[in-house]
């Protein structure tokens, strides 16, 4: 997709609620929760839960707090993804654990024939090489860890993109203040994401000093 922001700090931030753990074993999406950054700024929310044309678990509706009676009235999934697929356009797209989102993104933007969308980085991939020492990389323990803004509502898609929102700037501020970038990509915290773990810190610097010359 040509047009696409550059900077690691204008991206889309989301997260699924879903009735499983894949599409491939016909789970589908039942909430999505996005925020808009432009130049470090939330500039826009997208939230709506969706109607997935089938019951949901009892051990999904305790986990999300998403129950049946609630996706009885809610519009259907094509419609949502339909509306979520203009959301996104012309963004790179961050989640944590993006390849879950991703795959979900991937199934129900098919559906609606919008089977396009921004490449993908991910946050919790990104989080281990910036956080070796937090307890785990789970996205609850990171907002504790870091003190990020929160409401104390977990596995629900608005809040979950909002915190990782939060965990996304706040690493891109580590960084920069730790090796002195000007600018960070979203290309580079790919990168990093993809960089072994112990080899993190030494990539970070080669390319702060390769950015600088």
């Amino acid at each position: 997709m040509s047009g696409i922001d550059s900077c690691a700090d204008t991206v889309v931030v989301l997260d699924f609620e879903t009735t499983g753990l894949s599409p491939d074993y016909g789970d589908r999406a039942i909430e999505i929760g996005a925020v808009k950054l432009v130049d470090g700024v939330l500039v826009e929310r997208f939230q709506q839960l969706m109607n997935p044309g089938q019951r949901i678990s009892s051990f999904i509706e305790n986990y999300t707090g998403i129950s049946n009676s609630m996706l009885k009235g809610a519009p259907a999934c094509e419609e949502v993804m339909s509306q979520f697929g203009s959301f996104i356009e012309g963004f790179n797209l961050v989640a944590h654990n993006a390849s879950f989102d991703a795959r979900f993104l991937g199934s129900e933007l098919g559906r609606v024939s919008h089977c396009q969308h921004g490449p993908f980085a991910c946050s919790m991939l990104v989080s281990r090489r910036v956080y070796p020492d937090a307890p785990n990389h789970k996205l609850g323990t990171l907002v504790q860890y870091k003190s990020l803004p929160n409401d104390g509502t977990f596995h629900r898609a608005l809040a979950d993109a909002q915190m990782t929102a939060h965990l996304w700037l706040g690493m891109l501020d580590d960084i920069q203040d730790q090796y002195a970038f000007a600018d960070i990509s979203f290309e580079l915290m790919q990168k990093l994401s993809r960089t072994q773990k112990s080899s993190a810190r030494r990539f970070l610097s080669r390319e702060s000093k390769a950015c600088s010359s």
